[in-house]
Parts: C-alpha cells; sequence; structure tokens
C-alpha cells in the first residue's frame, strides 16, 4: 500500500473556535482522506482544509452559487441560477440558520470554516479552473456550509413540477392536469436495503447505500474517515459542509438514506402592485400590505450586468415574476407573480444541529433520537447497529397544510392555504422479521418486500404527493472506510490498514457502510463479511 502523511499545524486558532490544535492527514491507497485530531473542534477544522485543498474549485463554485455570483466568471450561462438564488434568498435564509444555531454546533461549523479559509489559497493554486476562469478564491463566512446544503438541495421537494401541472392546467385545461406523471416507469433513482443479522452468515446486520446523483466532476460526496477521541466515522461527506449525513458508519452504527421524495415547500400566486414611493404591496387575507423589495446586481462576465428586484409577501420570497407597473420592467399587468414557502425560510431551522450528533451515535437510538431534529431534504434512512437494532423511518419536516397545496400554485390571499403549526407525523415501520429485509428507493412511502414478488410494494404516505427527478446512474463508490472497519470491542487502527484478502470474516462484525462493494475472493471488500 503506497500512501503519504501530512502532519499539518493550523495557524492561530480564531477566538470563536477554541483551541483546536494540529491534525494528521492519511491517504490510503484509493487516496481517500483520513483525519485525525485531539477534539471534535480540531477534527472540524481538519476537515475543511482538507476539503479546501481537495476540491478547492467546487467549493468555492458552491459559495458563489450561495450568493448568486457564479455569472461574474461563467457568463451569462449562470443568470438564470443567479437570479433564482437571489430572489429565493438562500444566503440570507443561511445566515438566518446559523444564529439559530446551539452555540456548540455553531463552534463546530466556524471550526470547518476556518479550515477552509486557511486551505483555500493551497487548493487553489493547485486547481487550474481558477486560472482559466480569472477568479480567486474569496473569503468562507460562518454560514456558508448552511447556505452550500441549502443551495445543493433547494430543487429536490419538486416545486418544479406544481409548474409543470400549471402549464399542462393552462394547455390542456385543469381536469387534464391529473392525468400525467413526470415520473414514468424508467424513471431511476437512489436505493438501499437492510439486512438482520439472521441473513447473514455472521449473524451481524448489514445496510448497504447507492445514492444515484446527477454525475459530476467532482462529485457532491466525498468519501472520508474523521477520528478524534469522542468518534471515529467513514462515510460519504458532502464538501463545503462540515461532518457526514447521509452515509455514514460509526464503528456500532451505520446509516444511509435515499431521498422521500415528499413535498415540503409550496407556490403561492401573489397578486402585487407598485406603490408611489416606488415600494411594492402584495394582497393578503387581510388586505393589501408592504412587502420588502430592494434591487441587486447581477455581474455578468463577458456582458451586461442584470439587476433584480428581490420581493418577499408574508407567503416567501417571489422567484418568478416581476411587481407590474414598473417602467423598468416588461412585467405585463396580469403575468403571473409567484412566491416560494419552504421550511428553513419559515422557520430559521436547517437541521444543522444534528450533524454533530450523527457523529456521535453510537446505537439506532442514538441515531433515532438524532434524526428527530432532521429538516431537509426529507430522507428515508436504514440503519442497524452492532446490537441487532434495525431503523427504517423517514426523516425530515413536511408542514402541515391543505392536499391542494401539494398539487398546483395556490392563490396567496386565501387564509385556506396558509401553513398550519408543527409538522407532518412522518411514516416508520419496523424491518420485516419474517423475511428479515428492508428496501428503500426514492419510494413515496416506506417500501417493504412482498411476500409474492421480488418488487417493493409501498405503504400509502401520509406525507404529501411526490416527484421523481431523472438521476444519471452512477457506478457505486469504492468502501468509504479504507479498508479497515470498526468492529465490536476492536477499535480502528491508525494509519488505516489493509486486511489480507483471503481472510475469513471476524464473528460478530458490524455493520457495513454505505458504498461497500462485495469480492470474488473475499465475502466482502473490507473483510466484514457483510
Amino acid at each position: 500500500m503506497t500512501a503519504d502523511i501530512d502532519s499539518e499545524r493550523p495557524n492561530s486558532e480564531g477566538p470563536d473556535t477554541g483551541a483546536t490544535g494540529g491534525f494528521e492527514v492519511f491517504r490510503d491507497d484509493r487516496g481517500i482522506p483520513h483525519l485525525r485530531a485531539g477534539s471534535a473542534l480540531g477534527l472540524a477544522r481538519a476537515q475543511g482544509h482538507n476539503a479546501a485543498r481537495d476540491r478547492a474549485w467546487q467549493l468555492e463554485t458552491e459559495r458563489h452559487r450561495v450568493l448568486g455570483t457564479t455569472a461574474a466568471y461563467l457568463g451569462a450561462e449562470a443568470v438564470d441560477w443567479d437570479r433564482f438564488a437571489r430572489r429565493a434568498r438562500l444566503a440570507d435564509t443561511a445566515r438566518r440558520c446559523f444564529d439559530r444555531l446551539a452555540p456548540e454546533t455553531a463552534a463546530w461549523v466556524g471550526a470547518y470554516v476556518d479550515g477552509v479559509n486557511e486551505g483555500l489559497a493551497e487548493g487553489a493554486a493547485q486547481a487550474p479552473e481558477f486560472a482559466a476562469a480569472g477568479l480567486a478564491p474569496g473569503r468562507w463566512e460562518p454560514w456558508t456550509p448552511l447556505g452550500v446544503w441549502l443551495s445543493t438541495h433547494i430543487l429536490f421537494a419538486g416545486f418544479p413540477t406544481k409548474l409543470w401541472r400549471e402549464e399542462v392546467a393552462r394547455r390542456l385545461g385543469d381536469d387534464r392536469a391529473a392525468l400525467f406523471a413526470t415520473d414514468g416507469p424508467g424513471t431511476s433513482g437512489s436505493n438501499g436495503w437492510l439486512l438482520t443479522g439472521a441473513r447473514t452468515t455472521t449473524g451481524a446486520p448489514v445496510v448497504a447505500g447507492d445514492p444515484h446523483r446527477f454525475i459530476e466532476d467532482p462529485g457532491v460526496y466525498q468519501q472520508i474517515r474523521l477520528a478524534c477521541p469522542e468518534f471515529d466515522v467513514v462515510g460519504l461527506a458532502v464538501p463545503g459542509v462540515p461532518g457526514i449525513a447521509h452515509f455514514g458508519h460509526a464503528g456500532g452504527v451505520a446509516w444511509a438514506i435515499t431521498n422521500a421524495m415528499a413535498d415540503y415547500q409550496d407556490l403561492y400566486r401573489e397578486q402585487v402592485r407598485r406603490t408611489a414611493d416606488g415600494g411594492a404591496e402584495a394582497l393578503g387575507p387581510d388586505g393589501w400590505y408592504r412587502v420588502h423589495a430592494h434591487t441587486e446586481t447581477v455581474e455578468v462576465a463577458g456582458g451586461e450586468p442584470e439587476t433584480v428586484e428581490i420581493v418577499e409577501t408574508d407567503r416567501g420570497p417571489v422567484i418568478i415574476g416581476d411587481v407590474p407597473g414598473d417602467p423598468d420592467t416588461d412585467a405585463a399587468p396580469d403575468a403571473p407573480v409567484i412566491s416560494l414557502r419552504y421550511p428553513p425560510r419559515v422557520t430559521g431551522d436547517l437541521g444543522f444541529d444534528v450533524l454533530p450528533a450523527l457523529l456521535r451515535a453510537r446505537t439506532v437510538a442514538d441515531l433515532d433520537t438524532a434524526l428527530d431534529g432532521w429538516v431537509e431534504p426529507v430522507n428515508v434512512v436504514l440503519a442497524a447497529d452492532t446490537t441487532g437494532a434495525t431503523l427504517h423511518r423517514v426523516a425530515g419536516h413536511v408542514p402541515v397544510r391543505p392536499y391542494e397545496n401539494r398539487l398546483r400554485v395556490v392563490p396567496a390571499h386565501d387564509p385556506a392555504y396558509a401553513w398550519r403549526e408543527g409538522g407532518e407525523p412522518l411514516p416508520r415501520t419496523e424491518v420485516d422479521t419474517a423475511t428479515g429485509t428492508a428496501v428503500m428507493a426514492n419510494e413515496r412511502g416506506l417500501a417493504a418486500p412482498s411476500a409474492s414478488s421480488s418488487r417493493p410494494r409501498t405503504a400509502p404516505t401520509a406525507y404529501g404527493s411526490c416527484s421523481a427527478r431523472p438521476r444519471a446512474r452512477q457506478r457505486p463508490a469504492p468502501p468509504a472506510c479504507g479498508r479497515s472497519p470498526a468492529r465490536p470491542g476492536r477499535p480502528r487502527t491508525w494509519p488505516p490498514s489493509t486486511p489480507t484478502p483471503t481472510s475469513p470474516p471476524p464473528a460478530g462484525s458490524s455493520p457495513c457502510s454505505p458504498g461497500h462493494r462485495t469480492s470474488a475472493r473475499t465475502p466482502n471488500a473490507c473483510g466484514t463479511g457483510c
């Protein structure tokens, strides 16, 4: 096995992150980074530093996507996204959510950002895209990781499907909108499965996850190991976001997800008008009222800058249409004006307090408790631990509102379509003891194996209509554990070692981390017998 070890000492700590100390980076023979530090804050800093060195161009692109400034170096083709990001107020929402974090979570995210800022210059020097685009790396703010998470998942809830239904109704009539589906029988999607110990040769459960994301270079995930005295976790991280959220193996417990295809965003048809002083008003249940409005400028490489008016009503930010009566726009008096209402904008909570709790989980019960605070995207979760406990649930926040909100654009001034307090109860189920299996595949509910068919059956959903978006298929990722899985009573070694390929699986192996591949030579490429 060839590898290199970098021992690094970050610069002086910022006053808000505490004494994070140094960290060690080890790369296994697949190039997967294994990070170790003396504390959780030091490890967060190490993860940010590593992400900046390995994924500098990706991180800076994501930061600009949050701010709506990608057209400044990518040109006119990026204007549409920049306009949407600004009008949807992604950056402002991320700031709000950061301000509401628990102090210890805010410090943890801040340590990650410190590491990013320390490593960006070095990472950018190794990425030719910066020179090609004439872009210099900028500075990350403490709230930037929340913005990256939000911009990555803002389209997951399917509000574009409601716009599609509106177009069907406009062209063919309201009674035809229900005759069409945006996802056909051949639509691809993520999948995963769980086997209880009754179905394995070792008696240990198995968790497998196969995320189907758009093929990108680099991809949305980064295989990584995060180790400190408090925890030792392997899995798939999202560059720009601390921790391991979707797919992880914490030694005693492993988990995987698929998107639940839930509907948790609404579109409202607004009535707005210009005021005499140049402001804007909207019609609400109690009549006309003044709304927030300001303008921003989108810079465009090789083109003229574009002025965008940011308008936000009581329902949410306007993402389609302009305030009529403004001589600087081409808005027709009867042109639709549509606002977007989405949970983090309403509650100021993006669920980031869950992320450090996932790293510290030791059992399915720990994981289940942590996921009670998950917000978005709404996911189906499968998990198992070394005691044999299993979990099959939906995690996230789905607002309580009328069924019509889930299908079409609804009138903003009608109080019947307002959100209620709290969230919908989300389904969970016990893993089928008769078959010892559970499956998930972007189902509109919780799927369970059918006794008469190998195809999954779907339980009725209690959390809204959904629609699948086509995703490009990807090959399963190689093991995220660096071939050194944890076993009950046996801590992972440092540096990671490669087990002998022909050695038999040890008794009582822990659950597989998502993405593990099977091997013809051994029960599992990681040597766990999963």
